[in-house]
C-alpha cells in the first residue's frame, strides 16, 4: 500500500485514497468547502510521487508544473510525499480594515492587502482566518476602491464565519488563490441589454460587476434583480437605489423568496441579444437560468457562478 508523507509524518494509506480525506483522518486539518474542485481550498503541494487527478483542469498549467494539487480531486496510487498549504508561509498577509453588519446576517468584511492585488470584477479569493479557509467573491472595484470587500452569509454556523464574526479593525488575515469566475464585463457588450440575477450573498460579485459596467459607461439598459429570503436581507438597496438614480438604463429590483415564483414567470427578454450574468445557490441559479432558457435566452450569453454548499 502507498506510504503517504507530510513533514515528519509518514503512514500507510490504501491505494486509491481519495487525498483530502487520507490527510484529514491523519490530523492535517485540509480546509475544504465544495469538494467539487471549486473553491480551492484544499490546495496541497505534491513534493514527491504524483497522484491520480479527476481534474486537472481545475489549476493553471503554471500552477501544476510547480507541483500544486486540489486534494479533493486526487486519489493516492503510489508513495507520495505532500506539504498543505500554509498561509502563513503561502498567503498574502492583510488587515481586517472594517467589519459590519450590511444586514441581520451579512457582514461585511473590508481588508488591506500588504501589496495591491491585481484583480477583476467578478473574481473570488480564498481567505484564511488562523487555519480556517473559504473562498469569497470580490464585491470591491480595483479602480475604484482601495480595499477588498467581500460579503459573508452568516445564516447558518460555519468554521469560516464563526472566526469572521469575531474579527475586529486591525487582526490579521491571510489570502490564498485568487481565482477568475464566469463573471466578468466585457467592453464589447457596451450596447447589449444585460441582465445581473443574484439570490443572497450572489449579490456581492455582481455588484463589482455593475459598477465595471458604469464605469465603462455601459450603453444598453442594465436590469439587477435581487432575490433574499426577506426584504431586510436586500443588503445593498440603499447603494443600488443611488447607482439608479444617476443611470436611467439602471433598474433595480428587489424580491423575496416568497415572490419568486410570480416574478420569474413574468420574465420577458426585450432582445436576443440579452447577456445574462446568474449568481447564488444553485437551486435559485437553476431557477433563474431556465426561465431565461424558456425566455428565449441563447444559452451561450448566460454566464454563472454558483455558490456550492460544503459537501
Amino acid at each position: 500500500m502507498p506510504e503517504l508523507r507530510v513533514g515528519e509524518q509518514q503512514w500507510t494509506v490504501a491505494a486509491g485514497s481519495n487525498l483530502l480525506d487520507a490527510l484529514n483522518r491523519n490530523g492535517m486539518q485540509v480546509p475544504y468547502s465544495c469538494r467539487a474542485g471549486s473553491c480551492h481550498a484544499c490546495l496541497v503541494h505534491c513534493l514527491h510521487g504524483e497522484v491520480s487527478d479527476r481534474r486537472p483542469d481545475a489549476l493553471s498549467a503554471d500552477q501544476r508544473q510547480r507541483g500544486w494539487r486540489l486534494a479533493c480531486q486526487c486519489e493516492v496510487v503510489d508513495d507520495l510525499q505532500v506539504a498543505v498549504f500554509d498561509p502563513v508561509r503561502d498567503g498574502l498577509p492583510a488587515i481586517v480594515q472594517a467589519a459590519d453588519w450590511l444586514s441581520p446576517t451579512v457582514l461585511r468584511l473590508r481588508l488591506q492587502p500588504e501589496r495591491p492585488l491585481r484583480y477583476q470584477a467578478g473574481q473570488h479569493l480564498v481567505l484564511w482566518a488562523g487555519h480556517v479557509a473559504r473562498p469569497y467573491s470580490l464585491a470591491s472595484l480595483p479602480q475604484e476602491d482601495r480595499f477588498l470587500e467581500f460579503h459573508l452569509d452568516c445564516r447558518l454556523p460555519g468554521d469560516f464565519s464563526d472566526a469572521a464574526r469575531l474579527l475586529k479593525i486591525g487582526d490579521p488575515i491571510r489570502l490564498g488563490e485568487l481565482r477568475g469566475g464566469a463573471l466578468h464585463y466585457d467592453p464589447d457588450w457596451q450596447t447589449r441589454p444585460l441582465w445581473l440575477l443574484a439570490a443572497g450573498t450572489g449579490l456581492a460579485p455582481l455588484f463589482g460587476v455593475l459598477r465595471e459596467a458604469l464605469r465603462q459607461d455601459h450603453q444598453g439598459p442594465i436590469r439587477v434583480i435581487h432575490l433574499a429570503h426577506d426584504a431586510s436581507e436586500h443588503y445593498l438597496a440603499s447603494p443600488l437605489a443611488a447607482l439608479a438614480a444617476n443611470r436611467e438604463n439602471l433598474r433595480v429590483e428587489l424580491l423575496t423568496t416568497a415572490e419568486q415564483s410570480a416574478a420569474l414567470a413574468q420574465l420577458r427578454l426585450v432582445s436576443r441579444q440579452t447577456l445574462a450574468l446568474l449568481c447564488g445557490h444553485p437551486d435559485s441559479v437553476d431557477a433563474f437560468a431556465r426561465r431565461l432558457y424558456l425566455a428565449g435566452l441563447p444559452r451561450n450569453q448566460l454566464l454563472a457562478d454558483v455558490f456550492l454548499p460544503r459537501g
